[in-house]
């Protein structure tokens, strides 16, 4: 009896995992290797003293796509994670405006807006019908099909010309919305992915119509619950999980990959592989005994690389008061803030946050009247900026949870129970991520789609990509996408023999 072809996945995050489920499920007998002790790669969990902190992720937007996985098992995801929607999807807060509850109900959305400037209640109307007409183009028909070839982007470019892809998110909100904060409020959303919404293009204002497509859910018991969901679904399937399995190395044949080396010595063969990790490292590390691997580490090398994130996690000694599920806190400067994150070489006196605090929806995830907490700033790269981060990461950390005591927690340090922060320096060693960029390459126009590294390989031909570094991009939504995208090539040379 013929046996079945062997794949390997490197990198048990969420795009590893969706492709390993779904390579499982087409007839692949499947191993997913991950370098921690822990799946979920961005999306790790940590526990503390009865605490749990996602690491990551914590946004899910499109319940479709994940429903998708568990069905290609006869399953419901509903049977296995149990999702709770969020309301307000977020609460966006500014020194010198009130609070604007961004919520899915257009009578409420437009209230708010009116008390800004009537005039953008109109504004907003065609803002979004923009947005949704890009949602249908850019995410419904493109989000999962691979541009191996440029004359797929010549395909889609009319339509990306009617929708003008070439204008920035910013640009794009500013020729409907006025108000200054409001402009703030429907452009910040780029930032989720990694894009800087003064030069990602705008098809990322699909992250909106997205949003009021589906909503804002939240796993019970976090994001992690939904990585161990997904996990078990993979192994009921008959897949195999190796933790603590780093990959120190990709075997090649000459132009075909045969196998893996681990840290630990072990070869673990395959007739295809697909890599999770951070797109930079699986060229110029794992694939350095290859030409192939060189070259396309050099060309990386040339591209631009998302911000950075410095994070907090931390736990009280009370539940949240007076907090909602996401709160993004904007500094007194905008534009200015954005560029110095991307292009400047210091870190900025000020600074945006977006604060999570997930026990205003699942109390269990602190001990009984606690509450567990993360806060975030974007911040440049390692490549950007030369910020001695052990120094630094401490200092930052008490300037950050002040502002937060001043203006959004009052208490909190006498409150506090525990805290712990990841700085670049941890993307880039605990994630291998590339100059300790927290989403991989920039989502600018000229790195999207066919631009982007192609979910297989132009020469290796039984190596795949998958995750953020790949079409579409970053983000859940996007990292699932690309594991649709990358599967249905992989099951189509799986079919073809």
């Amino acid at each position: 009896m013929t046996q079945p072809q062997r794949a390997l996945v490197i990198g048990a995050g969420f795009g590893g995992l969706a492709l390993a489920i779904r390579l499982q499920a087409g007839g692949y007998r499947t191993t997913l290797l991950e370098k921690r002790d822990k799946p979920g790669g961005r999306a790790y969990v940590y526990e503390d003293q009865g605490f749990t902190f996602d690491a990551g992720p914590t946004v899910i937007t499109d319940p479709s796509a994940l429903e998708e996985l568990f069905r290609l098992a006869g399953k419901y995801l509903a049977d296995h994670v149990e999702l709770l929607p969020v309301t307000p999807f977020y609460r966006l807060c500014w020194e010198d405006a009130p609070a604007f509850d961004y919520v899915n109900d257009q009578a409420t959305l437009e209230r708010q807006i009116a008390e800004r400037n009537p005039r953008d209640v109109e504004g907003y109307r065609h803002f979004l019908s923009y947005s949704k007409a890009v949602f249908e183009e850019g995410y419904r028909k493109l989000g999962a099909v691979p541009f191996l070839a440029f004359r797929d982007m010549l395909a889609a470019g009319p339509q990306l010309a009617r929708l003008q892809a070439w204008r920035s998110v910013y640009s794009m909100v500013s020729e409907f919305i006025e108000d200054p904060h409001l402009r703030q409020a429907f452009s910040f959303h780029s930032l989720l992915v990694g894009g800087n919404p003064f030069a990602t293009s705008s098809i990322y204002t699909l992250i909106h119509a997205l949003e009021r497509e589906w909503g804002v859910w939240f796993p019970r018991g976090g994001t992690g619950a939904l990585v161990q969901g997904l996990v078990q679904l993979f192994e009921d399937l008959g897949g195999t999980l190796e933790l603590n399995a780093e990959v120190a190395r990709i075997e090649t044949a000459g132009d075909r990959v045969n196998g893996v080396t681990l840290a630990d010595g072990r070869h673990v063969p395959a007739d295809a592989l697909a890599s999770n990790a951070d797109v930079m490292h699986t060229y110029s590390r794992l694939l350095s005994g290859h030409s192939r691997g060189a070259r396309q580490g050099r060309a990386l090398g040339r591209k631009r690389f998302s911000m950075s994130l410095f994070v907090i996690y931390f736990g009280l000694d009370r539940p949240p008061q007076g907090l909602e599920h996401h709160t993004v806190c904007f500094g007194p400067r905008y534009r200015e803030l954005i560029d110095e994150i991307f292009n400047a070489d210091t870190l900025a006196e000020d600074f945006s946050l977006y604060l999570h605090s997930p026990c205003v929806t699942d109390p269990s995830l602190a001990p009984e009247g606690c509450s567990a907490h993360y806060v975030l700033a974007p911040v440049p790269h390692l490549g950007k900026a030369n910020i001695d981060w052990e120094t630094q990461g401490p200092i930052y950390r008490d300037r950050i949870l002040d502002y937060l005591e001043r203006h959004y927690i009052p208490g909190l340090r006498e409150h506090l129970v525990t805290c712990r922060h990841f700085t670049p320096l941890d993307f880039r060693e605990e994630l291998n991520a590339h100059l300790g960029s927290a989403f991989s390459l920039e989502p600018i126009l000229t790195q999207s789609a066919w631009f982007r590294p192609h979910n297989r390989d132009a020469r290796i031909d039984n190596l795949y990509l998958v995750g953020a570094g790949t079409h579409p991009g970053a983000g859940v939504p996007g990292v699932v996408g690309s594991a649709k995208a990358t599967a249905g090539l992989m099951l189509e040379r799986l079919n073809d023999g």
